[in-house]
This record gives structure tokens, C-alpha cells and sequence, in this order.
């Protein structure tokens, strides 16, 4: 039986969080944890039954509604009501990957005791996590600001016993799962609702998902890139150490040594060279990958603060007597990073068609469109025009959401970060980098075929293992199969954290 993780004895990493994933990790509250949120809500009870002064989003309404006292017999409804009139997604559904990562990250950031929730609502995230009930969310109607309020109240709609979600495999109406799972509706008490849909949960989930496969996606760039770069004939004293010290931009060494690395033994860069220089896309691979694992290390550096955050609010502070109103639900920092990130990607996706580019050209002794027979057999032409298509729709996803600003709420919260879109177009850029780099895999394993002498132990190791997921390509044949066989090939390849 695998042990389960508890959250509040030490801080959340992206890498627990995608081992938690990958190994179905259960979840558990600590003893400590379990204490803070008892005692807060013990605090906010008190507090309440012996003031009648509004408190924001506890006995007030919400957003410009803010002026509106609520009666103590009406609080319950009022956090009902929240939820049930803040759930007005649209548009796609939200992978279930997602979705988890999202009642993870909803439980850690209510463990703190700072929110107000009772207990036994934090232990329904935990129980839907560890039962795999997971909630129907839709991608759009978060701002990114007052937190992920639409796709938050469908995450917690069924804790109500409303809503639908996916169960054993299927859609089912929340209710039914309750009753199936011999589980009660959760009776909402103040603040609970509020503490539920201010947060910052969906942008934070689909940021740290899509970071864990762009650390794999940076690898695999410069894996892929030196499977080209063999197959190209190109040269290697670009990647030298002695270069990239004069220059020590950490990714940049980093990409340097993994090529490096790759291409020890090759008898191939053992070969003379008729050329002196390679393309940019060859030669400038530490520098270019390089800077994108950069922009992959200081966005991370800004999600593992805030999924180890308090985002809802207000804010509860037992030890000073305080309720503070304030703006940790802003996804600003968020929606900026995901931004850049999109971005960093979106340089591995383009750097690597143009490899593509450069093997299909019928240059250094290898036939156009690497195909034996090129007129009768148009080989590899289509696969470059399929990874530019790629390309360029990535340049379009990468225009800035975080740029952006809607008035909402009567003009109280006149600035939103759209971290959402951020988060949203963010995930499809990794989606098509990976598209990208599976091509230029196929191109380049094809190049490799016409060279007469082996590459290092570690491409030719590499080869083995794709050759017996995608043929070598004598004459045309359904392209379109061998591509999604490459994406799935690079999705089941395992890599040591430690070489991310």
C-alpha cells in the first residue's frame, strides 16, 4: 500500500506534486494541520457570535455587493448561494490531470488555518483526491482575479452534493456519487464558500503541470536536437566547456553539457567535417534551449511559492485578532510567469522545426525529403509543413493574457491578471511543443539511417528503442500514425528527476 502524503509536514515542490500524480500518492492532513483549521474555525465562530460588524464575505455580500449586511441566520445560505451562483463555466472541460492538481492545491492552501473552513471540509477535497471523484470544471470564466471564482465553484459544487463528476470512469451527477460513497452534502457554515472559490487553484494547477512536462520537454530538446545534429553531420566543438564558462548563463551550460554528454563516443563527430559551421538551429542550441530552461527555473521558483500559499479571502490571523481583507487571490504573478513560459516553449517548438527544416533539404549528402526515391516519394515534406503549422500557432499563443484587463463587479475589481487565458493557452503550447519535437524525432532518426557511421551508444540506444515503435520509412505511408506514435514515444519516455 502506497504511504500517504501529508500535507503540513513539509512544504509542497513541483516534484512531490508529480510523483503524487504519477504514483496515485493518497493524500492525509498532519495532526498539525488538522489543529490550525480547527482552531481557526473555532476563532471565526467566536468572533462572529460576539460582533455584529460586517466582515467582508463572512456576513457581508461579495464584490460590489461588499456594503450589504447579511442577518447570522442567513450565513449558511449565503456561502450556498456563492457557490451556486458563481459556477458559470463554459467551453471545454478541464483535463481530469487538471482537475486533481486542483483539489490538491485547494487542501494545501485551506491547511494553513488562516481561511476559516471547517475540517471536515478540507477532508472532502482529500477524500474526492484519494477516490478519484473529480469534478467537472470548464476552462473559461476565471479573470484570474477575486481567484479562479467560475472553475472554483464547479470544483466545489460537489461538495453540496451538486454538480456532476467523473467516477469510475464515467460522468455521473454528484449526487448519486455521494450517495454511492455513503458521503453527506457538506453544510457550508460562514466564510466556507468564499474560502472555497477565492484562490488561485486553476491557474496554480495547470502552471505546475504544465512546468513538470516543460522541465521533460527542455531535456528532450536537447536529446532530440542532438539525434539532428548527428544526422545533420554537424559539429560539436560548439558545445566545449571551455565556451560556455566565458558565458555562464546556468541553462546554457546546462544544454551544453546534456549535448555533450549525448554525443560522447560518437564516431560520427569522429568523422572529418567538410564544413566549418553549422546553422544557428545546430550551433546555438546551449544558447537558445539554455535560456528557456532558465525561464523554466524562475517560474518555478514563483509557483513553488504559491502553491505553498494563502490565497482566498479575507485572511484569518488567530494569534493578532485579525480578519484582513486583502487581494492574495490577484494572479498577477501567476499570469506573467505563465506568460514567459509560454514563451520559452514556444523558442524550443521553433528552434526545433527549423532543424527539421534544415534535414529535409536535401543538403550534406542527404536525399530531399529523406526518402530514397524523392518525385515518386514525397517522404518527409508534409511532417515539416505540419510542425511549422505548429510553430507559428504557438507565436500567435504566445501574445501576453497577463497585458490584459476587464472591469468587472460594478468597477470593484477594475484590474483582473486574466491568469486563467494565461493558464489556458499556456497548456497548448506545451501540447504543441511536444507535437514539434515528436517530428523532428522522426525526421532525425530517418536522417540518421543514411549516415554510414554510428553515432554514441547513448542515440544509438535511443534509435533501438524508437525503431520498435516507428519504422524507418522506405516509401510513402500514413504519416499521420507515425507522428502520434513519436508524441506517445516521447510521453512514455522516464527521466531521472535528476537529469531535469
Amino acid at each position: 500500500m502506497v504511504k500517504a502524503y501529508k500535507i503540513g509536514e513539509q512544504p509542497l515542490t513541483l516534484s512531490v506534486v508529480a510523483e503524487i500524480i504519477a504514483s496515485n500518492t493518497p493524500l492525509a492532513l498532519s495532526q498539525e494541520a488538522k489543529k490550525k483549521i480547527k482552531d481557526c474555525r473555532k476563532f471565526l465562530d467566536k468572533k462572529i457570535a460576539k460582533s455584529d460588524q460586517p466582515i467582508y464575505g463572512i456576513n457581508t455580500g461579495f464584490g460590489s455587493l461588499c456594503n450589504y449586511k447579511v442577518s447570522k441566520d442567513e450565513l449558511k445560505k449565503l456561502q450556498r448561494n456563492l457557490v451556486l451562483s458563481h459556477a458559470c463555466g463554459t467551453g471545454d472541460e478541464v483535463p481530469q490531470e487538471v482537475v486533481k492538481i486542483m483539489l490538491l492545491l485547494k487542501a494545501q492552501s485551506l491547511s494553513y488555518g488562516h481561511s476559516g473552513v471547517q475540517l471536515k471540509t478540507v477532508e472532502r477535497l482529500i477524500d474526492m483526491f484519494n477516490n478519484e471523484v473529480l469534478p467537472l470544471v470548464y476552462q473559461q470564466g476565471s479573470l484570474g482575479a477575486s481567484g479562479d471564482l467560475a472553475p472554483l465553484a464547479h470544483l466545489s459544487l460537489s461538495l453540496l452534493g451538486e454538480g456532476e463528476v467523473y467516477f469510475e470512469g464515467k460522468k455521473k451527477k454528484s449526487k448519486s456519487v455521494l450517495k454511492q460513497l455513503n458521503w453527506s452534502p457538506i453544510q457550508l457554515q460562514s466564510k466556507e464558500g468564499l474560502a472555497l472559490l477565492n484562490g488561485t487553484q486553476f491557474m496554480g494547477a495547470y502552471g505546475v503541470l504544465s512546468l513538470i512536462k516543460a522541465q521533460k520537454l527542455s531535456y528532450l530538446a536537447d536529446m532530440i536536437g542532438s539525434i539532428s545534429l548527428e544526422a545533420f553531420d554537424g559539429r560539436s566543438e560548439c558545445f566545449d566547456v571551455l565556451l560556455h564558462q566565458v558565458r555562464p548563463h546556468k541553462g546554457q551550460l546546462k544544454s551544453a553539457a546534456n549535448i555533450r554528454e549525448f554525443l560522447k563516443g560518437s564516431k560520427i563527430q569522429k568523422g572529418e567535417k567538410e564544413h566549418v559551421q553549422d546553422p544557428y538551429s545546430f550551433r546555438c542550441m546551449p544558447q537558445v534551449h539554455g535560456a528557456s530552461k532558465d525561464v523554466i527555473n524562475h517560474v518555478k521558483s514563483i509557483f513553488t511559492t504559491e502553491i505553498n500559499s494563502v490565497t482566498d479571502n479575507p485572511t484569518i490571523f488567530i494569534e493578532e485578532d485579525k480578519v484582513i481583507s486583502g487581494g492574495n487571490f490577484h494572479g498577477q504573478p501567476l499570469a506573467m510567469a505563465m506568460d514567459y513560459l509560454a514563451i520559452a516553449l514556444s523558442e524550443l517548438g521553433s528552434i526545433s522545426e527549423r532543424r527539421t527544416y534544415q534535414l529535409i533539404s536535401g543538403l550534406r549528402g542527404l536525399p530531399e525529403f529523406l526518402v530514397a526515391n524523392p518525385g515518386l516519394n514525397s517522404g518527409m515534406m508534409i511532417p515539416q509543413y505540419t510542425a511549422a503549422s505548429i510553430a507559428s500557432q504557438n507565436k500567435q499563443l504566445c501574445t501576453p493574457a497577463s497585458v490584459d484587463s476587464i472591469v468587472s463587479s460594478n468597477g470593484q475589481e477594475d484590474h483582473v491578471s486574466m491568469g486563467a487565458n494565461a493558464a489556458t493557452k499556456l497548456y497548448r503550447v506545451v501540447e504543441n511543443t511536444e507535437r514539434i519535437l515528436a517530428i523532428e524525432l522522426l525526421n532525425a532518426t530517418q536522417a540518421l539511417a543514411f549516415r554510414n557511421a554510428k553515432s554514441s551508444d547513448f542515440i544509438e540506444g535511443i534509435l533501438d528503442i524508437y525503431r520498435d515503435e516507428v519504422d524507418f520509412l522506405d516509401t510513402d505511408r500514413l504519416l499521420h500514425n507515425d507522428i502520434e506514435k513519436s508524441i506517445g514515444f516521447l510521453q512514455g519516455l522516464s527521466i531521472d528527476s535528476e537529469l531535469l
